[in-house]
């Protein structure tokens, strides 16, 4: 089904926060669009680029608050100027290791229309309202809160055709209507380029970081500039970079083979100013644990210096 552009809210989470059908909760987001596209408003000013009185001037004005009884001390970004780089591989080892190290962790899954979270933690089934107006997370076996519009959706193969103005206000609800309780690291695993979703996160959630995924191809400079030119736009700090797929390493001889060219990361670190926080290998163990649902189970240290990095911000 495919719901009226102009619709900020979402059918499927807000049928669980106010206790109605799904159908019902359809039809009120389309009369209410209908009611929008007449007056040619979203109520979304994330997303909007006139300048109205009734739109927020500054950027603290705009951020929104998390549910009610909610403490998140650290929001870190995922982000990639393109899709295919392992955005949700880096966000979901860095929670396990993070949690690893005695912090609370969380994902915000804003990737709608390809959450891959749930699956590489082996999480299925629905969320649950809390009753009190709030969305409980699903949590991982090592006790990692998840929030992805899979666990909303009865079959995690149904197609999110939604327009950007819905996704947009389905990953502003994932923030605002989730029952967090108390984090101190939560990983955004958003999707790739600097679209609606992006800006909506970029505006609405206070992040305190970004971390870039990128991998080692000779376009790599201007992937990691539109992501690092958006990040300046918006005045959001960047971490550093993380290389994916930088090298396979022969399990016989120990030899790295670069199969997908040299790495070019250091010389877009430097002409940016950034850290470089991991070259992460071409492992099938690696992807034999995500694609089981197992992600939790891994051991290497690819991640390590990321991780160090992220503990020096609390």
């Amino acid at each position: 089904m495919v719901y009226n552009s102009m619709s900020v809210r979402n059918p499927i989470a807000f049928s669980y926060v106010k206790n109605i059908s799904r159908k019902e909760s359809v039809k009120m987001i389309y009369d209410d669009a209908q009611e929008n596209e007449q007056s040619g408003c979203t109520h979304d000013c994330s997303t909007c680029s006139s300048h109205c009185s009734s739109k927020p001037q500054d950027k603290e004005s705009m951020l929104e608050k998390p549910h009610e009884g909610t403490i998140i001390k650290k929001v870190i970004g995922v982000v990639s100027g393109k899709g295919g780089v392992g955005k949700s591989l880096v966000s979901s080892m860095l929670a396990v290791l993070m949690n690893r190290r005695g912090y609370k962790t969380a994902i915000l899954d804003a990737d709608v229309t390809g959450p891959s979270i749930p699956k590489e933690f082996g999480l299925k089934g629905e969320v649950l309202g809390d009753g009190k107006g709030g969305i409980i997370p699903l949590e991982t076996k090592t006790g990692i809160k998840v929030m992805s519009v899979n666990l909303l959706l009865p079959d995690e193969t149904s197609p999110v055709v939604w327009r950007g103005p819905v996704i947009a206000g389905t990953v502003k609800q994932f923030w605002t209507d989730v029952a967090w309780n108390e984090v101190d690291y939560m990983f955004v695993d958003m999707p790739p380029g600097t679209g609606d979703v992006p800006l909506t996160v970029f505006q609405s959630i206070p992040l305190d970081g970004i971390i870039i995924v990128t991998s080692p191809q000779e376009l790599v400079s201007m992937i990691v500039a539109k992501a690092a030119n958006m990040a300046n736009m918006m005045d959001i700090p960047v971490v550093g970079l993380v290389e994916n797929m930088s090298y396979f390493k022969c399990p016989d001889c120990g030899k790295e083979y670069k199969i997908f060219g040299e790495s070019h990361i250091s010389e877009v670190a430097d002409k940016f100013g950034y850290e470089v926080l991991a070259h992460i290998p071409m492992d099938p163990h690696l992807a034999a644990l995500s694609d089981k649902g197992m992600l939790e189970l891994f051991e290497n240290d690819y991640l390590d210096g990321a991780a160090d990095r992220l503990e020096k911000m609390m």
